[in-house]
Formats: structure tokens, C-alpha cells, sequence
């Protein structure tokens, strides 16, 4: 009798397929419909250092060719018609010469994983840390991120949250400029590097998720309308992405396997995506609820749970809602409204979108409700805005909540940061709100030490031209805000993004080392007290001061007081205290009344 088939199920077998058309076998594919001669031009040294190789056209619109030789390594382009220049792949994984330069062959199966033993984290009972590679470290670079993998599992993060890092103009910048969607930056280390912080986070018990940006391409080698009608209309950062115009079933599919790739062939635990309110698409199946389908269908296959964390700035609720209940079926959205709400009390600013915020309701009805406009007027559109969310369907944790963030840090004319601008001890009462409510809290890298390095806009583009539009714009925007020019740092300086870099230093000394204390305590007792983590909306209530700075949050039998006043208050409990669990001050209790010094928080077993 013969031996039984062997089948393949370790991790590696599902994770790393050959990607058609992309050289590894010496074939090659790109889609340009609207072209009347495609070639393939390829890289080489000495005799054979260039060549090009016709392809042919078939009836989807692809070009398509295999190059005897090519595999591996090999460099290439695609000439379009008869335009000398030869232009990156769209799908490229890799980009050795910058964003402008061609692209590499790149094997996934060549990269040795050791990660066949992971499971995954769902996302629900998270916590997350964001961080920026190009600045976590003055290295910036993807494998210095990994030897500061110590410090995330010591703080008790889950999950790693990383700024987009595929290819784009320059050696530094937020990421978002990005003009191709699967090669990662090169300066970052480039796709092995990649794979290399993955595994060794899932060594370390971390899930990693990654920022992608599908509404838009930075303005600096973005070639994909040379090559088909990707794009259709306008939205705020420029064109918009065609997504339900004639030909857009590429364009669409593209984007689902850019994304399953990520997932795929870099052993990634989910996606956060860039301001889906952008992505204009009238389909009767949008984008979203497509993607979620295939992400789910793929962690059946992988084993393990995947995430799709969406940034929306709709307040809609369907975006967290299952598609079987006539949602897009995200595992979770960003809440700004409730950053917003913990902002301006924290803050005391009023100013642009936060005037919203000032009313003393504002940050209990974010904490219990999760939008605070919720089909109500918001000034600063200019007309109602939003949709309740039904707290006894949608748990809490499908929502991430956060003091800071990229964008609200960065968006900032000077890049301040909380930790610049509010005392340690109100710092840690935010901290206590985010991370003991049913919300999925989210750390913006060094605010668990109240990093004082600011965080601003940079960037680093090669057009002279470019360079100097985006100083001026950034000038001009902020101007409109009311800041002085002066306060306004030059994108484009190199020193902006050495500023930006985390002084490392700062936990080691006083008033930091504190602050940090104070976040690996409170995510200790969030694992450990099971009230803090439940993610139930409907069990969850928020007493509050006619002020709204005083309040004390209802976990089952636990009770959390934050006095964000500079003053010392008397809070009435429902019940006597039997315990002090955790606080960064010295409360005193009698019967039912507890004493909370200012700017402190006290969590007691009642």
C-alpha cells in the first residue's frame, strides 16, 4: 500500500504563495488597458545590463510576459507606449532605489519564519501601542524597532501598531505620502526587515497591525494613472481613488490583494485603514464590507483572527456593524469624539472642533455612548453629524480609544504633545479613563511617559518644487488657524525629524518615570480585574460633576474616581469602598465619601 499524501499545514504553507506576474518564476503581469504597447524592461550587468522584452495583451487588459533568466533579484520597469521612461510595477514589493527607480524581484517564500506556533490576538481585550517607525528610534529603522521590543511587552501592550511603511519619496516622513502600496521603505530596512519585526513581536507575545492608505498616493512618484484609470474625482488630500466607475473592478480587486498580501506574505494580524470616509464608492457592495469578507475567509484558512481597524469620520455605526447585520464588518474604528472630549477637559482648549467638546457632558456621553454627535449639530461642519450607536448590541471594544495619536499630535502647528501642555498627574487620570473604560485603548508611542519630544508634520522630497509647495502650504494652513509663522517648523529641515525623534532618556528620570509607572500599573490591573476589560456598554455608567471634572466610572464591583481639577473634592460613592486598588495620590475614604486630591485618580473595590 502506498504512503498517504502528505499535506502542508503549518503556517508557512498558507502564508506564502508565489504572487502571479511579479517575476519570482520570470513571469510578469501589469494591467495598463488603455495602452497600445506595454515592454518589460530588465536590469542586468555587464553585457546584458538592459533589455526589453515585449509583452503581450489579452483581453482584461493585462500585459504579460515571461523573461528566460528573470527571477529573484532581478530588476525591472514598464515602458508605456513610447515614453522613454521606464516606471516602477504598481505591485511592487520592493524598490532598492527609491520610489522613482525600479523595481526588485522579491521572494516571499524565501524568508525563513519562526512563527508556526502563533495563534494570534484577537483584537477585543487589546491593548495597542502606535508607533512611527522613522522616529521610535533615532536608527529609524524597522530592526531597531525590534530591539525595543522589551519595552512594549514590559509596559503590557498587546498590540503593535505600525505608520504605514511602504514606499515613498525621501528618506523620512509620516508615511502617508506613500505611492506604493506593497514594496516597504527601503530606509526602513525594506520587506525581510519587515518580516523580521513580525516574527519577532510574535515571539514576544505581540500582534502586529499596520497602517495601509488606500484613499489617496502622495504627490511624489505616484504613477499609477499612467498605467489605468485608478482614479476618479477629488477628495480633500487630492484624487480620489475609482472604485465604482467603468473599470474599476481592478482597481477595487487591487486593493483587496494588496491588503491580503499584508496579511498573507508578511504574517501581519490586521490592518488599520487610512480615513475610509474618503473612499467614495456607490457600489451596492462598497469596498469595505468586500474586503472584510475575504480578511475573514483568509483567517479561516491562516487559523488565526485578523483585524480590520477602520478611521472614520462619519460616526456611523454600520462601520463596526457584522455584514450579515447590514454593516461593513470592521473589527473596530478609531473614536475621535471621545479624544476630542478627553482633550478639551484635560486641556481646557476650546478652539477649532474642540469648542464641540466643552460642554461638561461631552466626555461622559463619548466614555458611555461613543459619539457625542450622534445625529446633532457639530458647529464646526456646520450641520447635524452622526448616528447613535445601540450600546446593548455594539460592545465598546469595537471602539479604540486614546489621549493622542498621530494626527492629533501632528496636526498640531508646533507638533506638541499632552505631555507638554497638561501636569503628570492629569496625564495619568487620562490614562485612567482610557484604559479602565470598555473602549480598546490605544497608546500613542512615549505619551506612556510623558514625552515632551513634539511630533510635527516632515517630510523629506527630492522635487525642489514640491519642497517648497509644501512649506508654503503649511505656512498658509496654519496662518488660517491663527499661528504665527515662527511657530510653525519647516517640514522640509532634517532637524524637524531629528526633533520628532523619542528621547529615550526621559524614562529613566523624574516626573517620566512616573507617569510610566503609573501605565504599566494601570494595564496590569486591567489584565487582572476582569470589570475593567468588559467591553459591555449597556454595564457601564459614568457619574459626573455639574463641571464635568470630577467623575467616577462604574465597573461592576470596582469604581474609578478622576478629579481633573486642581483642587482637591469630596465624591460621593453608591457604596462604601472596601479596597484601593490602584491610585497617583493619596485618597482618604470615609464611609461613602472619598477625598481625591486634584489631578488624581483612585480606583476602589466597592
Amino acid at each position: 500500500m502506498s504512503e498517504p499524501e502528505t499535506i502542508p499545514t503549518t503556517s508557512d504553507s498558507l502564508a506564502a504563495p508565489t504572487v502571479p506576474g511579479l517575476g519570482v518564476n520570470g513571469d510578469f503581469a501589469v494591467w495598463a488597458p488603455r495602452r497600445e504597447r506595454v515592454r518589460l524592461r530588465l536590469y542586468g550587468t555587464g553585457a546584458s545590463a538592459e533589455r526589453d522584452v515585449s509583452m503581450r495583451r489579452d483581453d482584461d487588459g493585462w500585459w504579460r510576459a515571461q523573461a528566460d533568466g528573470a527571477g529573484p533579484g532581478t530588476e525591472y520597469a514598464y515602458l508605456l507606449d513610447e515614453d522613454p521612461r521606464a516606471l516602477p510595477d504598481p505591485r511592487s514589493l520592493h524598490q532598492p532605489h527609491g520610489v522613482h527607480g525600479p523595481s526588485r524581484v522579491h521572494d516571499h517564500a524565501a524568508f525563513s519564519w519562526t512563527d508556526s506556533g502563533w495563534t494570534g490576538r484577537p483584537l477585543a481585550g487589546a491593548v495597542v501601542y502606535e508607533l512611527h517607525v522613522g522616529t521610535f528610534t533615532p536608527e529609524g529603522t524597522l530592526r531597531a524597532v525590534a530591539e525595543r521590543l522589551d519595552h512594549l511587552v514590559d509596559l503590557g501592550v498587546t498590540h503593535v501598531e505600525l505608520m504605514p511603511v511602504n514606499a515613498f519619496d525621501g528618506a523620512h516622513g509620516w508615511g502617508y505620502d506613500g505611492v506604493l502600496w506593497g514594496a516597504v521603505h527601503e530606509p526602513y530596512g525594506g520587506p525581510d526587515a519587515l518580516k523580521a519585526l513580525v516574527d519577532a513581536c510574535h515571539d514576544r507575545g505581540l500582534a502586529v497591525l499596520l497602517d495601509v492608505v488606500y484613499n489617496h498616493l502622495g504627490p511624489s512618484g505616484a504613477y499609477l494613472s499612467r498605467f489605468g484609470p485608478y482614479f476618479s474625482g477629488e477628495n480633500d488630500w487630492g484624487p480620489s481613488l475609482n472604485l465604482d466607475g467603468p473599470d474599476s473592478d481592478p482597481v477595487r480587486r487591487m486593493v483587496i490583494d494588496n491588503a491580503l498580501d499584508w496579511l498573507r506574505h508578511y504574517h501581519l494580524d490586521g490592518l488599520r485603514l487610512d480615513a475610509v470616509h474618503a473612499l467614495r464608492d456607490d457600489r451596492a457592495t462598497p469596498l469595505l464590507a468586500g474586503l472584510s469578507e475575504e480578511v475573514d475567509a483568509l483567517a479561516t484558512a491562516l487559523g488565526r483572527p485578523l483585524s480590520l481597524v477602520a478611521e472614520s469620520d462619519r460616526n456611523d455605526p454600520r462601520t463596526v456593524l457584522p455584514r450579515e447585520a447590514g454593516g461593513l464588518g470592521m473589527t473596530a474604528q478609531w473614536s475621535d469624539d471621545l479624544h476630542h472630549a478627553l482633550h478639551a477637559a484635560l486641556t481646557g482648549e476650546t478652539h477649532g472642533y474642540y469648542a464641540d467638546f466643552a460642554d461638561p457632558e461631552a466626555l461622559p456621553t463619548a466614555l458611555t455612548r461613543v459619539f457625542w454627535h450622534a445625529g446633532t449639530h457639530s458647529s464646526f461642519r456646520g450641520r447635524t453629524h452622526g448616528a447613535p450607536v445601540d450600546t446593548a448590541r455594539v460592545p465598546g471594544s469595537r471602539f479604540l480609544a486614546y489621549l493622542s495619536n498621530h494626527d492629533q499630535i501632528g496636526n498640531r502647528a508646533r507638533g506638541d504633545r499632552m505631555g507638554e501642555r497638561v501636569t503628570p498627574g492629569l496625564l495619568m487620570c487620562g490614562a485612567a479613563l482610557v484604559l479602565c473604560s470598555p473602549h480598546t485603548p490605544m497608546i500613542f508611542m512615549g505619551e506612556e511617559w510623558a514625552a515632551t519630544t513634539p511630533w510635527p508634520f516632515f517630510a523629506s522630497f527630492t522635487d525642489p518644487h514640491l519642497v517648497e509647495g509644501v512649506r508654503d502650504g503649511r505656512r498658509r494652513e496654519f496662518a488660517a488657524l491663527g499661528w504665527d509663522e515662527e511657530d510653525v517648523p519647516d517640514p522640509m529641515d532634517p532637524a524637524t525629524r531629528d526633533g520628532a525623534v523619542l528621547d529615550w532618556s526621559q524614562t529613566g528620570r523624574r516626573p517620566h518615570e512616573r507617569v510610566l509607572d503609573t501605565y504599566r500599573a494601570l494595564i496590569a490591573l486591567r489584565r487582572r480585574e476582569q470589570e475593567l476589560s468588559d467591553p459591555r456598554l449597556d454595564r457601564f455608567a459614568v457619574a459626573a460633576g455639574d463641571d464635568g471634572l470630577r467623575l467616577v466610572l462604574v465597573r461592576g464591583g470596582l469604581r474609578v474616581v478622576c478629579n481633573l481639577d486642581a483642587d482637591g473634592a469630596e465624591v460621593e460613592l453608591d457604596a462604601a469602598p472596601r479596597e484601593l486598588l490602584l491610585a497617583n495620590d493619596r485618597p482618604r475614604t470615609a464611609g461613602t465619601t472619598v477625598d481625591v486630591p486634584g489631578e488624581s485618580f483612585a480606583i476602589l473595590r466597592v
